[in-house]
């Protein structure tokens, strides 16, 4: 049987357990229809790059599936009908990708630096700079008159 990757966006407005319950229903439309759902990923709440259909954010769901073309077009057509999905991607793959999504590796990797993306201690010391020394006074502004050296006494 051929191999699908699906990506499905539902409305910001569901809980997450509301769009795993989507995520179970359209399960059981593969498995009714002879086919298999090797991965779930649920990626979370994300920023849209534009709206759609009045959402700026929207729940992300990978499922990787092993079933035949009628399968998906069943799924699909119930995803179409259902107003809680804004949209769908199902990509035919060669094989299906192992282990965790490029999506969930890169939290990963964010969760690592700490709350803020600071970097921790793996910054290396700035040994090419200099001491900073004296400053030199402030230079007057345009509309300023220059200072003479009795005033800045």
């Amino acid at each position: 049987m051929p191999l699908y990757e699906h990506i499905y966006l539902a409305r910001q407005d569901i809980s997450a357990q509301q769009a795993e319950a989507l995520t179970a229903q359209f399960k059981n439309t593969i498995a009714t229809l002879g086919g298999t759902v090797s991965k779930v990923e649920y990626w979370g709440v994300k920023s849209l790059a534009y709206r759609i259909k009045k959402n700026r954010k929207a729940h992300f769901t990978l499922l990787n599936i092993d079933a035949p073309p009628s399968a998906i077009a069943e799924m699909e057509r119930q995803e179409s009908l259902n107003e809680d999905v804004l949209r769908i991607l199902t990509i035919r793959v060669e094989e299906l990708e192992e282990g965790p999504s490029a999506q969930l590796r890169k939290r990963d990797d964010d969760g690592e630096r700490g709350e803020r993306g600071d970097r921790g201690d793996r910054r290396p010391p700035r040994g090419d700079r200099g001491e900073r020394g004296d400053r030199p006074e402030r230079r007057p502004r345009r509309d300023e008159a220059p200072r003479s050296e009795e005033e800045t006494i």
